[in-house]
């Protein structure tokens, strides 16, 4: 038998016939839909001056709570998959405000990135810290995005003025999103919340009557010479805080929440996958290269068993 040509049969032209149909079809470039899910976020920080609390260790230092939740975010953002669209707001008082509207993360990283390394406590538009209204302010922010995202919210939960029977809001029957994620981010003992000046320049130590009276006040006295009572005299007038665990899984509870203690960002990540998809999508699908590949291995299989046959039927080569 020749083996040089190829054995021309009935079921070889059919072969040939649909890799041809194949390739016409991918030039019309056709598309299949496809569902999936939209894991988009908002990231919120809170950036009231007991974050300022240094109680948080980073590469064996000592840094406060803020300088943390950058590195934190940070980490987070660089593992969240191109795809992922991110808004950061920051939280302040009674309300959150938003940075920037949702933005895809890896054609804006460097965006992200610089808006991350900017939070502070300066950003603060009042000094009091009353979450349980932070969540209503968080739920308004999400419906007014052009795009469905799930909440991630860091906090050291230290609540200001300190909740009582009359200002502690009832949210037993929420109403809002499920699903959020709240950050505890702090140490378990009680530390000194520092007091800067309008340049960042520390002055002292909040007192405690300051943050049972005035919470409020976000920068220092204008006048140096002024007393000013926010500031503790000696080691037992200061104000102590930390990382209010407890506080923040009941608050978790009561809206449908997740929470987690901040450390490793990887397990932040997990968390955060684990969060169910704010949304579902159908896009369309390219499926042409696909047609392309599949048009590729009718031909092979067309000629495979000649090939096979010259290879198996190449005589050996002899030594010169």
């Amino acid at each position: 038998m020749n083996v040089d040509k190829p054995i021309k049969t009935l079921s070889d032209t059919g072969l040939h016939a649909l890799a041809l149909i194949l390739l016409l079809a991918s030039l019309l470039h056709p598309a299949i839909p496809w569902q999936r899910d939209l894991h988009n976020y908002l990231l919120v920080a809170d950036v009231t001056q007991s974050m300022n609390t240094e109680d948080m260790k980073l590469d064996g230092k000592n840094v406060s709570r803020m300088a943390y939740m950058r590195h934190l975010m940070h980490d987070t953002v660089a593992a969240l998959p191109c795809g992922t669209d991110m808004s950061l707001g920051v939280f302040s008082n009674v309300n959150i405000a938003l940075l920037f509207t949702p933005i895809e993360v890896c054609a804006n990283y460097d965006v992200i990135e610089d808006a991350i390394n900017h939070l502070e406590w300066r950003m603060a538009w009042h000094g009091n810290s009353r979450l349980r209204f932070g969540m209503q302010s968080a739920n308004a922010i999400l419906q007014s995005l052009p795009e469905a995202a799930q909440l991630v919210f860091f906090t050291d939960g230290d609540e200001a003025p300190k909740l009582n029977a009359i200002n502690k809001t009832d949210l037993s029957n929420w109403q809002g999103g499920s699903d959020w994620l709240l950050v505890g981010v702090g140490g378990d003992d009680p530390m000194p919340v520092p007091k800067f000046d309008g340049d960042d320049r520390i002055m002292g130590y909040w007192s405690v009557n300051a943050m049972k009276v005035e919470p409020s006040a976000v920068l220092a006295e204008e006048s140096a010479g002024t007393r000013d009572d926010s500031i503790a005299t000696d080691d037992n007038d200061r104000y102590l805080s930390k990382l209010d665990e407890p506080y923040l899984k009941e608050l978790a509870q009561e809206i449908d929440a997740s929470y987690l203690r901040a450390g490793d960002s990887g397990k932040l990540v997990e968390a955060m996958r684990r969060q169910k998809p704010a949304a579902r999508a159908t896009e369309k699908v390219g499926i042409d290269r696909l047609l392309i590949a599949l048009a590729a291995l009718v031909l092979l299989s067309a000629y495979w068993p000649g090939l096979m046959l010259r290879i198996r039927g190449r005589p050996a080569r002899t030594p010169a």
